[in-house]
């Protein structure tokens, strides 16, 4: 099959109405791809609620395989754009902040709250202007790792608005939906009431000028994921998992909606938790009881990078509990991995920036 086939296939479907085919309407957009049997490209209409789209990519699909050949692959292979489908970046709600670094993970219980704090104390121990959100509105823990269980953030006048001002410790602002429920409570929300407490959290707190913004996300993808990409232009996102199969399982599923069309948020790369479980009184000593290396085997299958391998150690749970992050210890063996992971996540942000422009284009199918 060539291209020019397709091309003279595709002539003889009609846009109703007009007379006219959708070659010469230049509806077929310059992105033919042949592979063996497959053919694939995109069809460009006007309005994303044009009537004839499903009609029309219903006609291009039978044309294929009455005049090309009918064994073509093409059902389901007709994407479908419009010129109201580019989605540029979201209006910018943060002026003053310069990069907003998303923490995720495919499960619960890999450490990505734990990974979101010390992270953003280690940028601030760097000498960068840190704010941390808490966007895990059902399982708020960054108020209890900042040692700020009590803390209360008031409402401060600025020009004609009331913003939140975020409680600050250890050199980072923070915000929590935790700051404003009984800790002890459970939050029973609707997926929409939660989304539009994180919007506010967003667009009525006083960020004022930062360097990096990191938003500690809840597990898995939901609404609040999607309300995110929407509402701020994200600058990239971070991985976390343990070297287990079942949460390499989850992180895989992860990345993919971050790469997906729909989201296309860049993945900066993987941070391995648990890496291995080394004993305060055998420092040197390495056992990996979560299995050896998968994460660093994931982000080689999937050619992302690794952006840093965290040890077990007692200390980082008995810092977590009390309110007193790792990584404001540089000198320790956790310490030190925390702050070689800002390093890289400082220096994977500034390479994306220097190297590659995001590309923000939604298929509708």
């Amino acid at each position: 099959m060539y291209p020019q086939l397709i091309i003279e296939a595709l002539k003889k479907v009609k846009y109703p109405g007009t007379g006219k085919n959708i070659v010469e309407m230049d509806m077929l957009e310059d992105n033919i791809r042949i592979e063996g049997n497959k053919v694939s490209f995109s069809l460009l209409f006007e309005k994303p609620n044009d009537p004839f789209i499903r009609s029309i990519v219903k006609a291009a699909e039978t044309a294929i395989t009455t005049y090309v050949s009918p064994d073509a692959d093409i059902k389901g292979n007709i994407s479908v754009t419009t010129k109201q489908t580019v989605r540029r970046e979201p209006e910018k709600l943060l002026p003053d902040v310069k990069n907003i670094i998303a923490v995720a993970s495919g499960k619960g219980g890999v450490g990505k709250s734990t990974i979101a704090a010390n992270l953003a104390v280690s940028l601030a121990g760097m000498g960068y202007k840190i704010g941390l959100l808490d966007a895990d509105i059902f399982g708020p823990s960054q108020p209890k790792m900042f040692q700020m269980e009590d803390a209360r953030p008031f409402l401060e006048r600025i020009g004609n608005r009331d913003l939140i001002r975020p409680a600050e410790n250890y050199g980072v602002k923070l915000l929590s939906i935790g700051f404003f429920v009984n800790k002890n409570d459970a939050v029973l929300w609707r997926g929409a009431m939660a989304c539009n407490a994180l919007k506010q959290l967003i667009s009525e707190g006083n960020w004022g000028e930062l360097d990096y913004l990191l938003i500690d996300l809840p597990p898995g993808t939901s609404d609040i994921h999607l309300t995110m990409v929407q509402t701020l232009s994200i600058t990239g996102v971070v991985i976390v998992t343990t070297p287990q199969e079942v949460a390499l399982a989850d992180a895989r599923k992860g990345i993919s909606m971050f790469t997906g069309e729909k989201v296309n948020v860049p993945v900066l790369g993987l941070i391995e938790n648990m890496a291995w479980f080394t004993p305060a009184e055998l420092p040197g000593s390495q056992y990996f009881i979560f299995g050896k290396e998968g994460g660093k085997r994931l982000a080689n299958e999937l050619h992302i990078p690794l952006l840093g391998q965290i040890p077990i150690v007692q200390s980082i749970c008995e810092s977590g509990d009390t309110g007193i992050p790792a990584a404001l210890q540089p000198d320790t063996i956790t310490g030190n991995a925390f702050h070689k992971l800002a390093e890289s996540v400082v220096e994977r942000v500034a390479w994306r920036r220097e190297h590659l422009a995001p590309t923000q284009q939604v298929n509708v199918s």
